[in-house]
């Protein structure tokens, strides 16, 4: 005992000795012990601050990621401080010892950024040594450490934020952009302006990487338009700057809005003329460069005398004009009379009214548009009447290149007699505050009683934007009772859907003609439409949707339209109360409401009674499955056939594993990608989310899978396996694998991969009765075309079973298959077919 103490005494005189000690350790990894002695060392120093120092310029010996030895003993010494309380030396010794605390910073590792300020008090040190200190990082292209030493001692305002932020936006470092101007409001102006020139389309983000070493070119190609473009616009909002600061950022985005108003036109024809026109010409404005879009879009999808008249009515020279386009302006000119702004040529029949739309079956006179304060008094008096049952809607300016969420125009409130829309745009300019909180209170006492059932769609949203309008609701979300979200309601119904749309009755008043179904093409039904055709008979009139509500006075089409989604609630609530269990859900909906309930989706409490499934069984009742599992005949692994949407290639890689034949999109690819491959090739349609509804109506009956996006690959594919009656054998597994041949150099890298892999033992962790891993491994390297040998002593291993292969290509195979045995995890493939081995259902 003796020996030991008097062993850490003289090895605490002298703190290289003491590093030594530590450093021992360290190798031992016995990091309890480690701090003690650090301690008791630190006590014994005559002068910890620059024995700390000696250690840390002496030791070089870690430069991997992760604590170092450096971090423990120097987090250990500021623990020692706090404990016992010493100040550094003043004057010149102390600012020769910050001196070697900025030198120790330019080789180390920037977690030891914070407790070498804290023990040294750089933060006191000349400005122009801390100036020195951070351009000393810099230039030495640790880009990422002089930004952090800058942030800890407050120096942005002394420093160029485009050449201390470009290096870290090029290296996708974004979070300690955001900290270095988080508390410089000019700062946060300068940086977005300096983002908004990278997002021209002529600029290349390469051509300032190469200013910067330790930047290669591949990592700045990641940092592309479409991502500049998204971060620009989350910093606005964040930092709540004006949008005019970033006008190439504002007009792709307004771009990319006409391109959509475009879509919802003239292919999808789900915009009115009107409502259209009113979208553009709010979007166009004066902007000359989004004029000139215009027109060629016009061209693209019209003609060049449309494109004429727009170009026309913008005053815009016909030097900057297509020559077809110049030409019909030209002629336009010498017309008598030209009606530019009314009459275009484009198709109206869809403009004409149908119908085949859901329609109100409540007089026009019961529809009110309440823009006074008295006329909110006799809307109050007829809603909060205990018992009522009101349905709730709210409508809003589409967001078209607009920062942060929209404020709420109209707010409907629909009993069984009237319709109330409440005229908030206009409120919110009447300017009197104490008529405006009576408004926020009957808003308030409306959504926090428990008596009155509100029925919504998708209330969270609603609700969001509802305390964005008025901030005194903020925390109305918290106390709201009584809501029932008709929006989980439809997801129970999906899933339950084969048990009740053989034998739904649908409402005769609504009931759709056959004529009336074929009389023009729509897009599919999604959302609260799909749902009101699904129990009522007729979707809803959608075109309205994206209207400008916040121009008056408001259309008659937007009042009816308003009106509408608000009462379709009622109806569609009235029909799911009398009989729930038809529908697969409680027998009392209202059981739903009791205490506050949660407007987030994932809070709302479970109405089906399939709600205790494990994921598995939830994945088999996937929406809209009319099949059940049984009603498959059984099939192989190599003859089914799959097409996965978007956003599923981990699914996809594991079904091929398994041996089934799998077609994937990329992320890039449009949706309907899949109902053409899956109807040219008669492959079932895998896919999540709202896709699901589109692809559905595209290809027959049970030909498209709706997959849980919680669930891990493995449980997906499970559960597709089980629900399609799929079989897998073990000559199944990785049989559509095949060998690749690679460049040389490559090779050579594989082949040293494959001696690291040969070591690894993942195949002897688990064993499953009648079934080894080895029989598996064998017959999924025969699959692949390999055959087994042995290199020495090491593991067997598989190389492709033709003699005359090229020895590379060998080595190439052998890692292939190896590394995808180990990244694909064998032992869940084992587990699966395991499973279905074991299962009665596959007996």
């Amino acid at each position: 005992m003796d020996r030991e103490s008097s062993t850490r005494e003289s090895a605490g005189q002298d703190p290289l000795l003491l590093l030594k000690t530590l450093q021992t350790l360290w190798t031992k990894r016995e990091l309890q012990k480690l701090r003690e002695v650090a301690r008791q060392g630190f006590a014994t120093l005559e002068d910890p601050f620059s024995g700390l120092l000696d250690m840390l310029e002496s030791y070089k010996g870690w430069k991997g990621k992760g604590h170092s030895l450096e971090y423990y003993i120097t987090n250990e010494l500021a623990r020692w401080l706090k404990e016992h309380p010493r100040d550094p030396q003043s004057g010149f010794k102390l600012k020769k010892l910050q001196s070697r605390a900025f030198g120790v910073l330019g080789e180390s590792q920037s977690n030891l950024l914070e407790p070498l300020i804290s023990i040294y008090q750089l933060q006191k040190a000349d400005r122009n040594t801390l100036l020195g200190s951070v351009n000393h990082l810099y230039h030495k292209g640790k880009y990422k450490e002089a930004v952090i030493l800058s942030t800890k001692l407050k120096l942005q305002p002394e420093l160029d934020v485009e050449k201390m932020c470009t290096p870290l936006l090029l290296q996708d470092k974004a979070n300690l952009v955001e900290d270095y101007v988080a508390d410089y409001p000019h700062l946060q102006s300068q940086l977005l302006q300096i983002m908004d020139t990278w997002c021209h389309p002529t600029f290349n983000t390469r051509d300032i990487a190469r200013q910067y070493q330790n930047v290669p070119p591949s990592r700045a190609d990641k940092l592309n338009q479409k991502m500049l473009s998204k971060l620009v616009f989350r910093l606005l909002g964040q930092y709540n700057l004006d949008p005019a600061l970033c006008p190439n950022v504002m007009n792709q985005r307004h771009l990319g809005t006409l391109r959509y108003l475009f879509y919802k036109r003239f292919v999808e024809k789900s915009m009115t003329q009107e409502n259209w026109e009113d979208h553009i010409q709010n979007m166009v404005g004066e902007n000359v460069w989004l004029q000139e879009q215009l027109i060629q879009l016009l061209i693209s999808y019209c003609d060049a005398a449309t494109a004429a008249q727009w170009a026309l009515s913008y005053h815009l020279p016909s030097e900057s004009l297509p020559a077809k386009v110049a030409e019909k302006m030209h002629e336009l000119q010498h017309q008598e009379r030209v009606e530019v702004t009314k009459e275009r040529t484009y198709d109206s029949k869809m403009d004409k009214k149908n119908d085949h739309y859901y329609q109100l079956p409540i007089a026009r006179e019961n529809i009110h548009f309440l823009q006074t304060w008295e006329e909110v008094d006799k809307c109050r008096e007829v809603v909060l009447q205990p018992g009522q049952v009101v349905g709730i809607d709210m409508e809003w300016r589409p967001p078209f290149g607009l920062v942060g969420r929209p404020r709420v125009s109209v707010l409907q409130i629909a009993t069984k007699e009237h319709v109330y829309l409440l005229d908030l745009l206009q409120f919110s300019k009447l300017d009197q505050e104490e008529k405006e909180k009576e408004l926020c209170h009957f808003i308030w006492k409306l959504f926090s009683d428990p008596s009155i059932i509100k029925l919504g769609y998708g209330m969270s949203g609603d609700l969001c934007s509802l305390s964005t309008t008025y901030p005194a609701l903020r925390e109305m979300e918290k106390q709201v009772q009584g809501i029932l979200d008709l929006l989980q309601v439809d997801k129970q119904l999906q899933k339950n859907s084969g048990l009740w749309k053989k034998h739904h009755t649908l409402v005769e008043s609504l009931r759709q003609e056959p004529s009336s179904i074929t009389q023009s093409p729509r897009q599919a039904e999604k959302g609260l439409s799909l749902l009101v055709q699904n129990l009522l008979g007729k979707p809803l009139d959608k075109t309205e949707q994206l209207s400008n509500w916040e121009k008056r006075p408001l259309r008659e089409e937007q009042i009816l339209y308003a009106a509408s989604d608000a009462y379709c609630l009622l109806e569609v609530y009235e029909v799911l109360c009398k009989d729930p269990a038809h529908f697969g859900l409680t027998a009392n909906l209202k059981e739903s409401l009791g205490g506050k309930q949660s407007t987030k989706p994932r809070a709302k409490k479970t109405l089906s009674k399939q709600g205790t499934q494990s994921p598995s069984k939830q994945v088999l009742a996937s929406a809209g499955d009319t099949l059940s599992a049984s009603a498959f005949p059984e099939i192989s692994a190599k003859d089914f056939s799959v097409v996965c949407d978007t956003m599923l290639q981990g699914l996809a890689r594991y079904l091929r594993c398994l041996g089934v034949d799998v077609c994937v999109l990329e992320n890039t690819d449009d949706h309907r990608q899949a109902a053409e491959i899956a109807r040219k090739e008669g492959r079932i349609i895998l896919t999540s989310g709202l896709p699901y509804q589109k692809l559905q109506a595209q290809v027959g009956e049970g030909r498209c899978f709706s997959v849980n996006c919680s669930d891990k690959a493995k449980q997906q594919a499970l559960s597709i396996l089980k629900h399609f009656n799929v079989r897998v054998t073990l000559s199944d597994i990785f049989s559509r694998c095949q060998v690749r041949r690679v460049p040389r150099r490559n090779s050579v890298c594989l082949a040293r991969e494959l001696l690291k892999l040969l070591g690894r033992k993942a195949m002897s962790k688990h064993c499953y009765p009648g079934v080894s891993h080895w029989d598996i491994q064998q017959e999924a390297a025969i699959n692949c075309g390999l055959r087994s040998t042995s290199i020495s002593s090491s593991p067997k291993c598989w190389l492709p079973a033709s003699p005359n292969t090229h020895p590379w290509t060998q080595a190439v195979c052998a890692a292939d298959f190896i590394s995808s045995l180990l990244c694909f995890s064998l032992l869940t493939l084992v587990e699966v077919v395991v499973q279905q081995m074991r299962d009665a259902q596959w007996r």
